[in-house]
């Protein structure tokens, strides 16, 4: 028997009763008073919720005020609130960023670069990336020792080396020496261009294309005083400040850093 007289639910005394709303959760069990069905909420259809009984039916019913009893008493259902989904923020290398995220602590692995702009430039698109991988990047100031360094620096399966280097193409000097070195804990990638400005695209420093600098001309001292752009380190704080993310580099660089930071992180927790 129902604990009250659905006929007079919302007025007793001449005054209007206060009907709680509860929220029609899937597993709920309601009674719509009208019919006497009693079943679970499943889910919803065009603002009706569709409850189930146990004999399996499914009925639709509208979600009027006080519409339904829970334990005998009548609620008012409301449909559940729909989460928004967070906000997926993107780093500069395009990865999802990891908020909150306290950089781990160093691997052993290490990630070499040839000089300073080329750490600079890897930090700035890939620094998030390298910092919750844990994945130190160090200059080298040039490769003509790479094969000395990897030596001393003791490789192993979970002391990986990935090395990035400019003007890496067929016939190179980079090419000779990157040739020599042999070992199964070293990756060595680069990319085509004299210098890792010129991974940089043209439009992302405002210019048509980069200037072809004779050879034997210093390429940076080249480069800026063909553009206008004073010293070479005035130069690079052009370039530098022209990259904001991934999308500002050529493909060849890009390719080549995503090998080396999935290489230098396998094999290592």
């Amino acid at each position: 028997m129902r604990s009250e007289n659905y006929g007079d639910i919302l007025s007793r005394g001449g005054r209007r009763k206060q009907i709680p709303e509860v929220v029609a959760e899937p597993g709920l069990v309601a009674e719509d008073p009208a019919s006497g069905f009693t079943g679970a909420v499943v889910r919803f259809e065009s603002g009706n919720v569709v409850l189930e009984d146990r004999h399996g039916r499914h009925r639709v019913f509208p979600l009027t005020p006080a519409g339904f009893l829970i334990d005998g008493k009548p609620v008012t259902l409301v449909r559940p609130t729909r989460k928004k989904a967070p906000e997926r923020v993107i780093s500069a290398s395009g990865s999802v960023r990891v908020e909150g995220h306290t950089a781990r602590t160093a691997r052993d692995s290490r990630l070499w670069v040839e000089g300073i702009h080329d750490a600079e430039l890897v930090e700035r698109v890939w620094g998030h990336d390298l910092r919750v991988e844990g994945v130190v990047v160090e200059p080298l100031h040039g490769i003509d020792d790479l094969g000395a360094l990897v030596a001393g620096f003791g490789t192993a399966p979970h002391r990986r080396l990935g090395v990035l280097v400019d003007h890496l193409v067929e016939g190179s000097k980079e090419s000779r020496l990157v040739a020599a070195v042999r070992d199964e804990n070293v990756l060595v990638t680069g990319h085509p261009y004299v210098d890792v400005w010129q991974a940089v695209k043209p439009a992302a420093v405002g210019i048509g294309q980069w200037p072809v600098i004779p050879r034997g001309t210093p390429w940076k001292e080249g480069i800026c005083a063909a553009l206008g752009w004073g010293e070479p380190a005035d130069g690079w704080r052009r370039v530098l400040a022209g990259v904001r993310s991934y999308r500002d580099l050529e493909t060849p660089l890009i390719g080549a850093v995503e090998r080396l930071i999935d290489f230098v992180t396998t094999g290592e927790e």
